[in-house]
């Protein structure tokens, strides 16, 4: 799997992080989607990651983190970018359009 920032992704990430510690997980969430078929990815800053399941996958900025089963809900080609005008990450492919509203959340205590 390959995952690219954009600029202006660099740029918002660089902000949202600031200072904190931790890593980067892109989640495939389902909590309260009733099915794993129906997740939400999304950007976690995580304290701790499960050693058995989240993989590294090096990018053009840090390393992200993927949950190993969950991968085959994404795409091999990645691209995380930032739209202003909709103040919002985006992830994409070059199929798809994976998340047109990927949310970020500092889940660091």
């Amino acid at each position: 799997m390959k995952i690219e920032w954009t600029e202006s992704a660099i740029e918002k990430i660089t902000e949202k992080i600031a200072d904190r510690e931790g890593y980067l997980l892109l989640k495939y969430d389902t909590e309260g989607n009733g099915c794993v078929m129906n997740g939400v990815t999304a950007l976690w800053l995580m304290d701790e990651l499960d050693e058995k399941e989240d993989i590294e996958i090096s990018t053009n900025l840090m390393p992200v983190y993927v949950e190993k089963s969950k991968m085959i809900f994404m795409d091999d080609e990645l691209k995380i970018d930032f739209v202003p005008a909709v103040n919002s990450f985006q992830l994409k492919s070059p199929n798809q359009m994976l998340n047109p509203r990927l949310s970020f959340m500092n889940r660091t205590k």
